[in-house]
């Protein structure tokens, strides 16, 4: 198998070589990771050469316009779906917050929605807050030994009356990775629709989503080394189904149906920054004559090195008294976002003395409140998380490993 040449990809980010950053280890990268050139560059280069407003009939305007369209229609060829069935906007919380209110007018009373407790809060309040109009929303809770969600749950709860199923392809927490095809397959022999939180997922490798078969499939673009901008995946029946949200004049518009608050120009513009850097991990690592799908093979390259840096963690922490290490002991299946709690220590403190010696990490909730109470920790509180990416290195989870020993 071919393996992933490190020095190359963390010579894609500036963040390593930052004076400012020398000697800091960056395991928060399930909040944020960093920025590659390749999307820094296209950032300047439209401020600096294309600030206008696009796709007026002059220089620069056309050329806003070009690298705003080109962007989209990479971003679709990458995820397999088209280019009018990619939506760009502020964040996955205004994407979510915005099909709630189509949503409004689209459902029935007494119709249902089905929600987790596994989720990410953008993938659970929103739809919640449909009760309000008559809707009914039903839990599919975690199994609170393992934290992980199971088929039978969902088989309990899918009836004639589920319109909706709103769930995550990764956990923001547990990190398990769940078997989306599955689970839509379920809920569309139902005729319900598949909602599917990627945040956690698409830094690890951007999805196929014709092979999932979500209907919505959302994920936020500052967690795969780009700009603060949420992708949302509509498919094109939806698209066609539900009530636009745009301005009435905008109502023939795929891409303007459900966006609307003016997108960022410049920041859908450096999405093609983000796509560059895939395309030069995919060009230096894989032949020209490799007809795969480049997604796919760059995906399962990052992954393999995720885990490879993974398993000595997880081991670490198997082994340690005092830990309550959330989702599954083995690598399998699994994202490198590891989560704890240590018997009679506050995570801020654990997250304070990391810090000390300059490691990065997140404590708290981090917006899986509902997932702490089912788990029975102190949302409050909430759990140690390390998540780290394919750009950290052996040496900076090693690293991790004896300052977690010292503390633990």
């Amino acid at each position: 198998m071919i393996k992933l040449d490190i020095d190359f990809v963390r010579n894609q980010f500036p963040a390593f070589k930052e004076p400012s950053l020398a000697g800091f280890a960056h395991f928060e990268n399930a909040g944020g990771s960093y920025a590659c050139a390749q999307m820094i560059d296209a950032l300047h280069h439209y401020y600096t050469a294309t600030k206008v407003q696009p796709y007026y009939c002059f220089e620069p305007s056309i050329g806003a316009g070009q690298e705003m369209t080109r962007a989209r229609e990479r971003m679709g060829s990458w995820l397999n779906v088209s280019a009018n069935e990619v939506h760009f906007s502020a964040s996955t919380s205004q994407n979510s917050y915005v099909v709630a209110q189509a949503l409004r007018d689209y459902l029935s009373p007494g119709d249902e929605i089905i929600v987790t407790n596994q989720d990410h809060e953008a993938n659970i309040g929103v739809w919640r807050r449909l009760e309000a109009q008559g809707v009914v929303i039903r839990e599919w809770q975690v199994n609170p030994q393992t934290a992980e969600l199971e088929d039978a749950g969902l088989d309990t709860l899918l009836n004639e009356k589920t319109r909706v199923v709103a769930f995550t392809h990764c956990s923001n927490i547990v990190g398990s990775i769940n078997p989306v095809r599955q689970w839509a397959d379920k809920i569309h022999a139902v005729g319900a629709l598949a909602f599917v939180d990627g945040v956690s997922y698409a830094g690890h490798g951007l999805p196929d989503i014709e092979s999932l078969g979500a209907d919505i499939y959302f994920f936020s673009l500052y967690k795969v080394y780009g700009p603060h901008l949420g992708v949302m995946v509509m498919r094109d029946a939806l698209n066609k189904a539900l009530p636009s949200q745009g301005h009435f004049f905008n109502v023939g518009s795929a891409t303007s149906r459900f966006t609307p608050a003016g997108p960022d120009h410049a920041q859908i513009a450096s999405v093609n920054g983000v796509i560059d850097y895939f395309e030069a991990i995919d060009s230096h690592h894989f032949s020209a004559a490799d007809k795969s799908p480049k997604a796919q093979r760059v995906g399962a390259l990052l992954h393999s090195a995720e885990i490879e840096n993974l398993k000595p963690l997880l081991d670490f922490l198997k082994q340690r008294a005092g830990i309550r290490l959330i989702g599954k002991l083995a690598t399998d299946n699994r994202a490198p976002t590891v989560s704890f709690t240590v018997d009679g220590v506050d995570p801020a403190v654990i997250a304070e003395k990391l810090a000390e010696q300059h490691i990065g990490i997140a404590n708290g909730n981090c917006y899986a409140y509902r997932l702490m109470e089912a788990l029975d920790i102190s949302p409050e509180q909430g759990v140690v998380r390390l998540s780290f990416v394919h750009y950290t290195s052996a040496q900076e989870v090693n690293r991790l490993i004896e300052a977690l020993e010292g503390l633990i």
